[in-house]
Order: C-alpha cells, then sequence, then structure tokens
C-alpha cells in the first residue's frame, strides 16, 4: 500500500542558522577585500531592502512593531531577551545573540565587523521613520547586546 505524506514549507520549524555562518564568512570577506565601511553599506542596502515592510510598519504603528518583530525573530531562534517599551522608547537587551552562539558551537568564525548586523542593521531599519536605533553595548564574545530605540529629535 503506497502513502502519501502532504506538507508544506509552513509545517516545517523555521531555522536558518547556517545563514549565520554564510553571513559572517560574506562580511570576513568583505572586510579583507572591500575595508569596514564597504561591509557597512552592504548591511545597511540589504537591510533597506529585506526589512522595507517592517520600516513601513513602524512608520505606521510605531515602536510597538518593533517590540513584535524582536518578539518573533526571538522566539524563533531561541533567544533569551528582555524588551522594555515605554512611549516613545525601547530597550532590547540580548542575553547572548543566537546566531554567535551557533557559529562558536560549530568552531566557525566569527565576523570581527559582525556586531554590525545589529548596530548597522537596526540603524537602516529606523531610517526614514520617526525613531533612531542606538547599540549601547555589544559583547563579542556572546553578542549579548543592549540596542535603545528613541523617537528622532527634530
Amino acid at each position: 500500500m503506497k502513502q502519501v505524506m502532504r506538507r508544506s514549507a509552513a509545517d516545517n520549524i523555521y531555522l536558518h542558522k547556517d545563514f549565520h555562518g554564510a553571513m559572517s564568512t560574506a562580511l570576513i570577506y568583505l572586510q579583507q577585500k572591500h575595508g569596514d565601511d564597504a561591509v557597512r553599506e552592504y548591511l545597511r542596502q540589504f537591510a533597506r531592502t529585506f526589512y522595507a515592510p517592517l520600516t513601513a510598519d513602524i512608520s505606521r504603528r510605531g515602536l510597538v512593531a518593533l517590540k513584535e518583530h524582536f518578539e518573533q525573530v526571538y522566539q524563533l531562534e531561541g533567544g533569551q531577551v528582555q524588551i522594555t517599551l515605554s512611549g516613545d522608547e525601547m530597550t532590547l537587551r540580548v542575553e547572548a545573540c543566537p546566531a554567535v552562539m551557533h557559529l562558536r558551537s560549530k568552531g566557525q568564525p566569527v565576523a570581527p565587523l559582525f556586531y554590525e548586523t545589529t548596530k548597522t542593521v537596526n540603524e537602516a531599519i529606523c531610517e526614514g521613520t520617526p525613531f533612531v536605533a542606538e547599540l549601547v553595548s555589544y559583547d563579542d564574545a556572546t553578542g549579548r547586546s543592549t540596542v535603545r530605540f528613541t523617537r528622532r529629535r527634530a
């Protein structure tokens, strides 16, 4: 008797941890061949394109859109975060970056500028919105970080 299993991509647990290794390798290559600014520009262009819907949502709904985004991302990635949202300010505290911890557990290199995936990407997501992102702290060993999002000054 023949059995048929029908599944769609939505039936699978979301996981893309190997993406982080590819990203780290790409950042190392860019930095070595083209310098630090090339890494930042690449991440800025990527973020502005990939996260354009999130940027639009932040413009419409404010920081709650960003809070919901990070809650979903860190739930999927298995990361521990604390998010404090009050009025025009949101603070995101990441205990340990799931990407950095995955790379380290596999013995893969973590790009010297990997922190820019937090700093530059969040800054780019906020471009064109009433808010700015500021990387307050970052630990290269674990990716532990604090990012503050505040209303842009007039």
